[in-house]
């Protein structure tokens, strides 16, 4: 069983993980400074920013649909990362009181053990540590600073976590639960053996169905709008591509294109040629190895590590080194900064996509950043034709703007229904607003109006007649099969063998609750395993046309085995680590009384504001 320790210490690390370089940082200006305080540790706008940001693109990525900062805020997801900053605050503040720290030591291991930091052969990598901090706006001092304090943090947690644990018997509950077996007897009730056979709705039958059930062809309120809306796929046919254009686009962006053979490389350097021709011999003949050489020059791999590196890159050793096939050890060669050794640890293979392959790609994207420029262009003569008084269809004859109409309601979700800003300003509009241009997601452009509101009604009978009939006919199929099913049980439950009623017979041998019967109806696991049916008792599964009469042969204990001890040492873990969890949310809301918290709102709503 994993320890509280190794159970928060490891759930805390990566969490700052993601939020660091999950989703890439936010920044602000304009004088807005800290969005909360624990004491004397300070929530600054950027880090709230970053969390929210990082938050809304994991639901986004989950989700596949847009959300904008307003909607996580009103979700309450902004109040939940809130939450977390502020319980981190007072885990931060405490730590400073007690004067809790790590050694660069720690430090370092954390960050070579990063998994963000690693290159391609699964070891840090310098370039790609220096670049994903660049390119998310963080200096290094102030990441390892943010680093040391969470080990610091994690080290505080860990021992409120120590010694937290679950009694055996709790997994063994679970086990017990999730491990019974049951044997099962089953036949399968269906409509060929009806001697009436499947009903068929007659008119009246319809008819009667369609009054007692108007719950089911009912239609929600919708609200009836007229909408204009332009977007780049619709202007895509009418944007001339330049050959010349996509050529050189092609061009400018070579290195997308043609990538030349590349090569891990490490680089060992020595100061003499006799030194560097030594070591060669010793790794030739096994007495030492590459590692062994460079600790030996008291140095670790990170520090002889090139990366991928190419021809160019290598300068007078390219040739050697690009001649070995495979992988090993190349050298000495002489290099600018002396003799060295050069280990391969693997191969990048060369690229190339010619321009006939790529330029239909590249006339896409030049199609739709062509057409989104001209849309973009044109806004702002959509918002003066509106504003001088055009409707929208004035509009749409006038523009390449096309004209529709949609009685939109929450489930809309076809054509321009799909659009996040649509549904945004189709559940607002009212009678009284004006249309306005209003951009989508993809570069495209809108306008819409409130035409009315459109009561919730029941939908005409030779609108849903099919459906209807449909819906007669199975709860008619289903109570012939149950009446008939009921007989059956009646006939078990007395003695008769299920095996002799004439229905199509099966058996499901030690069966326990984690299993799937693809060819049993839904629901038919819960009934079979519920707590009050007992050896020898039966209980019927209706659905799919069918009606299946199942009877309870055996109830046997879990097996003893080691997939059954694992799962009653996890369950065992997770409730200790949930205990931990709340244990550490219990210290942390301690330190927030002690110490006072102050949420500055104003600076909140100026960063969900800046952040539309």
């Amino acid at each position: 069983m994993a320890s509280g320790k190794q159970i928060v210490a490891f759930g805390l690390l990566g969490v700052m993980t993601v939020s660091l370089f999950g989703f890439g940082t936010v920044g602000f200006s304009g004088g807005m400074t800290n969005v909360a305080s624990v004491g004397d540790e300070e929530i600054s706008a950027n880090t709230y920013a970053t969390a929210l940001s990082n938050q809304i693109n994991v639901i986004e990525s989950q989700t596949g649909q847009p959300l904008t900062a307003l909607q996580a805020v009103e979700f309450g997801l902004g109040q939940q990362v809130l939450e977390q900053l502020l319980s981190e605050a007072a885990l931060n503040g405490e730590t400073t009181r007690i004067g809790l720290s790590v050694g660069d030591e720690a430090v370092r291991r954390e960050l070579l053990a990063m998994d963000a930091f690693k290159g391609i052969d699964g070891s840090f990598d310098t370039a790609t540590y220096k670049d994903l901090l660049r390119r998310n706006n963080l200096k290094e001092q102030d990441f390892e600073a943010d680093l040391r304090q969470s080990a610091a943090r994690d080290i505080l947690t860990a021992a409120l976590a120590t010694g937290v644990t679950m009694p055996p018997a709790y997994g063994q509950v679970v086990v017990d639960w999730l491990g019974e077996r049951r044997t099962v007897s089953v036949a399968i009730l269906s409509a060929e053996n009806l001697e009436t056979g499947t009903p068929i709705a007659s008119e009246s039958d319809i008819l009667s169905w369609y009054d007692t059930h108007p719950e089911a062809y009912t239609a929600p309120e919708a609200r009836r709008i007229t909408y204009a809306w332009l977007t780049p796929a619709m202007l895509s046919d009418k944007v001339d591509l330049d050959e010349n254009a996509l050529l050189e686009i092609y061009n400018a962006n070579i290195d997308s294109f043609v990538q030349p053979e590349r090569r891990l490389v490490e680089r060992l350097v020595f100061s003499s040629s006799d030194e560097a021709a030594a070591a060669a011999a010793r790794i030739e003949t096994g007495e030492t190895s590459f590692e062994d050489e460079v600790s030996a020059r008291g140095l670790d791999l990170l520090d002889v590590d090139m990366g991928d590196v190419s021809k160019t890159e290598l300068g007078s050793a390219a040739d050697d080194v690009f001649a070995l096939e495979g992988t090993g050890v190349v050298g000495p060669v002489e290099t600018d900064l002396g003799p060295a050794l050069f280990r391969v640890n693997g191969t990048f293979e060369g690229t190339e996509v010619p321009f006939e392959e790529a330029r239909e790609e590249i006339a896409r994207q030049m199609s739709v950043d062509a057409a989104t420029r001209l849309i973009a262009d044109q806004i702002e003569l959509f918002d003066n034709d509106l504003a001088e008084g055009y409707t929208l269809e004035e509009l749409a004859a006038e523009t390449d703007l096309e004209l529709g109409t949609v009685d939109w309601t929450t489930e809309s979700e076809a054509g321009i229904a799909a659009y996040t800003a649509f549904q945004q300003a189709a559940a607002t509009v009212t009678r009284d607003d004006y249309p306005e241009i209003i951009e989508l997601s993809d570069g495209g452009v809108f306008a819409l109006r409130l035409d009315e509101i459109v009561d919730s009604a029941v939908k005409p009978l030779d609108e849903v007649r099919d459906q209807v009939a449909a819906d007669f006919e199975a709860d008619a199929l289903t109570q012939a099969l149950m009446a008939r099913a009921e007989a059956f049980e009646t006939d078990v439950a007395a003695g008769q063998p299920i095996a002799e009623l004439g229905l199509p017979v099966e058996t499901f041998d030690a069966i326990t609750r984690q299993d799937f019967i693809s060819t049993m109806p839904d629901g038919f696991m819960d009934a079979v395993f519920a707590p009050g049916l007992q050896a020898g008792g039966t209980t019927l599964i209706a659905g799919d046309g069918r009606v299946v009469i199942a009877r309870l042969e055996a109830i046997e204990a879990p097996e003893e085995t080691e997939d059954n001890a694992a799962i009653a040492e996890s369950y065992i873990a997770s409730a200790a680590q949930g205990a931990a969890t709340d244990v550490i949310a219990a210290f942390g809301d301690a330190l927030r009384a002690r110490d006072g918290v102050t949420v500055n709102q104003v600076t909140l709503n100026a960063v969900h504001s800046q952040m539309q």
